[in-house]
């Protein structure tokens, strides 16, 4: 069966089909105002990024010292710990690549003598080639973990046979990292003991 459409009926189909397309437009046009809507006179794309970046600062952050490990050594001195600490790095068959004067670089640099909490510091660096190899042929950018370093210091107000032997752990995301961290690991308990005996 064929339906005739009159004239009248095809006029109102027309304008109906008119008034969709006009709609369309009207909600492209909306669409694309949103688009390039600002936030703070900024366009969307960069309001999106200071969006997320507030986000980010939301989330809670990690302390930088929470890889930190430190061994308090007790009954020893200052130059016992360093002693000890050489003699032990020495005996995994490394080289002490580097002493670090801590407490005198903060004396020459900083305004406020009264604000240094040390009463002594240094930092021992020193690198295992083997390690070192281990690390970059499993990352390049592991090089930034060599060398390997200890911090050897005091604390003022406190007695002075409290010696710390403090060490950024490398983690264990890779073989070659826990290795690092065994090395470390077995230093500062070598050296805490020669320090206890001398």
């Amino acid at each position: 069966m064929v339906l005739a459409r009159s004239a009248d009926n095809q006029d109102r189909i027309n304008f109906a089909g008119r008034h969709d397309c006009m709609r369309d437009r009207l909600a492209t046009d909306h669409l694309r105002q949103m688009s390039s809507s600002h936030l703070f006179g900024a366009p969307l794309q960069a309001s999106l990024f200071f969006l997320v970046f507030l986000g980010m600062l939301c989330l809670p952050l990690r302390s930088v010292a929470d890889d930190a490990v430190v061994v308090v050594v007790t009954n020893a001195s200052f130059q016992t710990a360093h002693e000890g600490l050489v003699e032990a790095i020495e005996s995994e068959g490394l080289v002490v690549g580097n002493i670090l004067p801590f407490r005198a670089m903060l004396a020459r640099t900083s305004a406020d003598q009264a604000a240094i909490p040390y009463s002594d510091a240094e930092i021992v660096q020193f690198c295992s080639s083997v390690l070192a190899s281990e690390l970059v042929h499993e990352d390049p950018a592991q090089l930034t973990l060599c060398p390997l370093s200890i911090a050897l210091y005091t604390l003022v107000g406190e007695v002075s046979s409290n010696v710390r032997m403090a060490y950024r752990s490398p983690g264990d995301a890779s073989a070659g990292r826990q290795h690092a961290g065994l090395l470390l690991q077995r230093i500062v308990r070598r050296a805490a003991g020669l320090a206890q005996l001398r």
